[in-house]
């Protein structure tokens, strides 16, 4: 059965498995009500889509899902995150606001104006970012009551240029970023990414994007809870900036099934 909401979607796998794929940025649907509040014209935001959107992620997440010999849970943004972005800190923790692109956009990729500077963001994360956050925490804490532990890996891409919105875009850009976190991202899982990503191109380590999604609940406190970032480049596996799939996607799900399959069960 599959649990559906407005916004997102959990995708059940098996019931034994602890992993959950977490894909949050691959949609392009933005609802008419929110659309009114962006300055963009149409052509404009379009390209602003190309540039930010994951696209086709869910798609690989879904064919590494089948593929995989114990099939992952899938947790699937159906919004943009040009609604609102779930994860990102809503207040002033988040770095992302200094360039404007917080929970709630107010710029765009190329530091232009993407809602008024004055925007309230909070009927927003209200409407679209509380109840995504807790719908997260609900999978995992299922994950931890079913099988003991839950592995959140969190499915992106990123272009092959750096755009003026990324604060540490300086360093390398490999064919798969792989993104950690101290406490969350144990030796083995990462271990298993590098292997399993390893004949499609390479991986580097934290650059151009670092760490890992963890629901605040668990996040720096419960050990059971893994979590890897995969970050691909897109020229690995699309036209970019926001054409379609080649065939560097198939190889990219097998891969991302391989580490499924490799999370020690």
């Amino acid at each position: 059965m599959t649990l559906a909401a407005p916004s997102f979607e959990l995708l059940p796998g098996a019931d034994d498995s602890p992993v959950l794929l977490h894909v949050p940025h691959s949609a392009r649907e933005i609802p008419a009500a929110v659309r009114a509040g962006i300055l963009l014209d149409d052509p404009a935001l379009e390209r602003e889509l190309d540039h930010l959107t994951d696209a086709h992620t869910a798609r690989l997440a879904a064919e590494a899902a089948e593929a995989a010999a114990v099939p992952p849970w899938r947790f699937v943004n159906r919004l943009s995150r040009l609604v609102v972005d779930p994860e990102r800190f809503p207040d002033e923790r988040e770095e992302m606001l200094a360039v404007g692109m917080g929970a709630v956009y107010t710029r765009t990729t190329h530091r232009d104006a993407l809602r008024a500077a004055d925007t309230d963001p909070e009927p927003l994360v209200e409407r679209y970012f509380r109840p995504y956050a807790r719908a997260v925490t609900r999978a995992v804490a299922e994950r931890l009551s079913a099988v003991g532990r839950a592995v959140i890996i969190d499915v992106h891409s990123y272009p092959t240029e750096r755009l003026p919105y990324e604060l540490h875009g300086a360093g390398p850009r490999p064919p798969v970023c792989l993104g950690t976190d101290p406490f969350h991202t144990p030796p083995g899982l990462l271990a298993a990414a590098r292997e399993a990503f390893s004949g499609c191109g390479g991986t580097g380590l934290d650059s151009p994007f670092g760490g890992t999604y963890v629901p605040l609940e668990f996040y720096g406190k419960d050990a059971r809870v893994s979590a890897l970032m995969v970050e691909i480049r897109r020229d690995t596996y699309m036209t970019e900036p926001g054409g379609p799939a080649g065939a560097g996607l198939t190889r990219l799900a097998a891969a991302l099934a391989a580490l499924v399959d490799a999370v020690p069960r």
